[in-house]
């Protein structure tokens, strides 16, 4: 089992207990990573051994997904609130400020975090919340296919599809631009990680009115996309340009929308450079 802390949140209904998965490596300034909807801490593995030889590296399982518990049923899984769980979680850990960074969801909440003055720098990948209606309405439909296949897939066949590249293919080619790479044990895990996430529905409800629209000021800001980004078109990369003006975007080159597995190299230096 992995470790956990468990920590209390203030709330309007009182504090409630959260308890939370992670991992934790390295040494350096602390920089926290989140992973996207539906997906686990594990995402970051590629890259976590380069990371943590310059950083602290925390590696969060989100409430209701991975390993991580879902939230008490009084604390819905909305932003404010996840925003808050992660800054007690910081708290709890004795982490005061750290660089952070995200994927899709994690990265939104990654400049969430930034713009409530609650890091010290952001990195994003491919975040959420610069989508128009109907992109937003695709990815949502993408997403929620993703996982019903996930839960209908019985074991056994989602084990045999990714002993192959093109059964991994099958499997991940809507978040990798190159599936192939992936390991066949991190795709059986990831696959069930999606089909078990707990509080996939909530959150992803709760984002439909979800629009990141303030700048983020006083910390340095990268925002990078892959550029092929299947679920969260790269269009959406420059729209985060012009909302925070003062942002590095990088392109990822031949990069889907998870680019940890599909180039880890630049992907770690994109997010030790985001984070000096």
């Amino acid at each position: 089992m992995s470790p956990t802390v468990t920590f209390k949140v203030p709330t309007p209904h009182g504090p409630q207990s959260v308890t939370l998965a992670y991992s934790r490596t390295g040494g350096g300034e602390p920089l926290l990573l989140m992973h996207g909807i539906g997906h686990h801490r594990q995402a970051w593995d590629p890259v976590i051994s380069a990371l943590a030889a310059e950083r602290d590296v925390i590696a969060v399982d989100l409430p209701g997904f991975g390993e991580s518990e879902a939230l008490p049923a009084v604390m819905p899984h909305d932003l404010p609130t996840m925003s808050a769980v992660l800054s007690e979680l910081c708290r709890a850990l004795e982490i005061e400020r750290p660089h952070v960074a995200g994927n899709s969801l994690g990265g939104l909440l990654a400049l969430e975090l930034g713009r409530e003055g609650l890091a010290r720098s952001v990195t994003a990948l491919s975040p959420a919340g610069f989508w128009s209606q109907a992109e937003r309405r695709y990815a949502f439909g993408v997403l929620l296919s993703m996982r019903q296949v996930a839960r209908r897939t019985p074991a056994p066949v989602v084990e045999r599809l990714a002993r192959t590249a093109v059964g991994r293919t099958v499997l991940t080619s809507t978040i990798y631009a190159r599936p192939a790479r992936r390991s066949p044990a991190a795709v059986v895990a990831e696959t069930r990680a999606l089909a078990r996430a707990e509080r996939f529905t909530e959150t992803l409800r709760s984002g439909r009115d979800i629009r990141f629209t303030d700048d983020v000021t006083g910390i340095p800001v990268t925002v990078a996309w892959g550029s092929r980004d299947r679920l969260l078109v790269p269009r959406q990369g420059v729209r985060a340009k012009y909302v925070i003006p003062r942002a590095r975007l990088i392109r990822l080159p031949g990069c889907g929308h998870v680019p940890m597995n599909d180039d880890p190299a630049l992907v770690a230096r994109v997010l030790l450079d985001g984070s000096r």
